[in-house]
């Protein structure tokens, strides 16, 4: 027991002091977990074999990703995805397979243990890449979009190259790196055989409703869990839950997500499957639930836990014995997998349409190999297709290119941040339109302010600088400009000199400012209402000029406090009231801070400020009380 807890104390604290120092320094969280993963092993060698088994376990936090992203997806939205995860993520597998085919019989291997090769190299690290896609909030871009189409596809995949594995069980082959370091002798490969029927023997002594099986019969025990998984998601979820909410306990919505991830790997498992692909077909079919949202919940903090546990791991599984040994050999493996995976994504990202950052990003997140590799490789040994000295230097190019991932996204931010910089703007449309309106940036908020304009009977001129966004607005039969509502001669053209009222809702504040600034200085007596994202913006557009401030959330956050105290007890009428009677001080409240707040010190550190900050919240609080006396002398 001392020391299991001791091996937990080096674990945990390696992640809790090498995450945030990476997440710091900008590297992310993933790259944090491997240089753990590193120093306790390798470096300092506080952790040693277990390493191994406890991968096994870790990677329980993959199945519990994929569950987590099957929530995500509705079978319709699935069902939309089949072009992309048949053609663009089919087409990667193929073209990866062959070409590191090639690449490994040019090494001198056999046909066959270099197919098994190219195809366990061909997978990519779905725990690596949707874990920095999701930091870096790239999941929902175009390129993020194509990244988890090829991911899901790999996933799939694995489940026919494990059947298709023991097909290649032809011969075992002689070496494996150019220079003869690792090739092998007679008595070496016996022993490497000895060992496969070993493993071979100790997996067909687990649990397994096929081994005994014919095909056909393998096939519809197959058939018959995934139509069990489907079954129970779709009927049986729903009385369960019901059930345990009766218990009113929270941890049993804990337990209850945790045993349907377990129950379906180990359903998987026995029929010879993929516990990845039934969790994520699990998601799928609840992710119309209504307890979808409790299930992530739920299943998040294990999740992310057991995803950094698997990547220290990886960290500190990596043998620098034989790193050492064939050091460049091994980093040029490495280097090679991810330059032969990123050219054929590159191109696949040309044929594909993906332009720019996002076929950068294509090319770069998924180059490296994956934690479906290590499976692939003990499963190849296990059934004789590769010797044991091979399959170590395959998991340690594994390893290594995994590892260098982390600064593949450190160049595609690079590569993303100079396209932005140098990309050219398109021409600005031609304004051929005056109204006493103009509305500049016509995002969720400037739409809404148009449509009711409009919709009143008076013209508006709607400027923006996104071309996607105006084109969208055409599509919907609005007229709107191309055109950066921040430059002199697009206002001038769009009618400043005549307007009446100008609407400012870009986005960018320091962008809106510079618009406020620059319109009352032309025109003292416009009218400008502008969009704040915060009581400090509301401060300097105050000072710039701006005549009515709307902040982005407020109103809406208002309305859904009065939803509140009507559901309190409180009647519509004096819910309103009271909606309305804290809008007005409110808005007394902004003017006076107004003349407190200094653009040089955060509000927290000008006393003064914060001074009469506490009044007025207190004269706030008084009013109400009285404003209820007065209610009820009058009832």
């Amino acid at each position: 027991m001392e020391g299991f807890l001791f091996q937990a104390s080096i674990y945990l604290a390696a992640a809790v002091i090498a995450v945030p120092i990476a997440a710091r320094l900008g590297l992310g969280s993933v790259l944090g977990y491997l240089a753990a993963g590193i120093l306790i092993g390798p470096a300092l060698g506080l952790v040693g074999a277990e390493t191994k088994d406890l991968q096994h376990f870790a990677e329980f936090g993959v199945v519990m990703m994929l569950f987590l992203i099957g929530l995500e997806l509705e079978p319709r939205a699935l069902w939309d995805m089949r072009h992309r995860l048949l053609g663009l993520g089919g087409a990667q597998l193929v073209l990866s397979t062959l070409a590191l085919m090639g690449v490994a019989m040019a090494y001198g291997q056999p046909w066959n243990v270099s197919l098994a090769i190219g195809l366990t190299l061909a997978l990519s690290s779905t725990a690596i890449v949707l874990q920095t896609l999701t930091e870096k909030g790239l999941i929902q871009t175009a390129g993020g979009r194509s990244v988890f189409s090829i991911l899901l596809t790999q996933d799939i995949a694995v489940i026919p190259i494990l059947a298709f594995l023991p097909l290649l069980t032809v011969a075992v082959p002689m070496g494996m790196l150019p220079d003869g370091s690792i090739s092998l002798d007679a008595e070496t490969v016996q022993d490497a055989h000895d060992a496969a029927g070993d493993d071979a023997g100790a997996a067909q002594a687990a649990f397994s409703l096929i081994d005994s099986l014919p095909a056909w019969g393998v096939t519809l025990v197959t058939i018959g869990a995934i139509a069990a998984i489907i079954v129970t998601g779709v009927f049986f979820t729903r009385p369960v839950f019901r059930f345990i909410h009766s218990a009113k306990l929270r941890e049993m919505y804990t337990a209850l997500a945790l045993l349907i991830i377990v129950s379906i790997s180990f359903l998987m498992m026995l029929v010879g499957l993929s516990p990845a692909l039934g969790a994520f077909l699990a998601g799928v079919v609840l992710a119309s639930s209504e307890f979808r949202h409790e299930l992530e919940t739920d299943l998040e903090p294990f999740k992310g836990l057991l995803l950094g546990l698997f990547f220290i791991t990886v960290g500190a599984g990596i043998n620098f014995e034989l790193l050492m040994s064939n050091t460049l050999v091994i980093i040029g493996m490495a280097l090679l997998v991810i330059l032969v995976k990123g050219a054929i994504l590159f191109g696949l990202g040309v044929a594909f349409s993906l332009k720019g950052r996002h076929q950068w990003l294509l090319a770069l997140s998924l180059a490296q190999a994956g934690e479906f590799g290590f499976v692939l490789i003990s499963f190849s040994v296990a059934t004789g297709v590769m010797p044991n000295p091979v399959a170590e230097t395959l998991l340690l190019v594994i390893a290594l290119s995994m590892l260098i991932t982390p600064f593949l996204f450190i160049i595609y931010d690079q590569i993303s941040k100079r396209s932005e910089a140098t990309q050219g703007t398109p021409d600005p449309d031609e304004i051929d339109d005056e109204g006493p309106v103009i509305i500049a940036g016509v995002g969720r908020f400037g739409q809404i302010v148009n449509r009711l304009v409009q919709a009143s009977g008076f013209q508006t001129v709607v400027l923006d600088h996104n071309p996607q966004t105006i084109a969208v607005m055409r599509r919907f039969g609005f007229k709107a400009f191309l055109g950066d509502p921040t430059r002199p001669d697009i206002l001038r053209k769009a009618g400043i000199a005549d307007a009446r009222v100008l609407v400012v809702a870009l986005d960018n504040p320091a962008h809106a400012l510079a618009l406020v600034e620059y319109a009352r200085k032309l025109r003292p007596d416009l009218h400008i209402v502008a969009r704040a994202h915060d009581r400090t913006d509301v401060y300097r557009l105050y000072k710039a000029g701006a005549d009515d401030i709307v902040r982005e959330m407020y109103d809406s956050s208002l309305r859904a406090g009065r939803y509140v105290l009507e559901n309190l007890g409180l009647s519509e009428y004096e819910a309103a009231e009271a909606q309305r009677f804290f809008y007005h001080h409110d808005r007394t409240s902004v003017r006076e801070l107004a003349g407190l707040w200094r653009d040089d010190i955060a509000p927290d550190q000008n006393t003064a400020y914060v001074k009469r900050a506490k009044e007025l919240q207190k004269d706030l609080e008084t009013a109400f009380l009285n404003r209820g006396d007065d209610d009820k002398k009058r009832v």
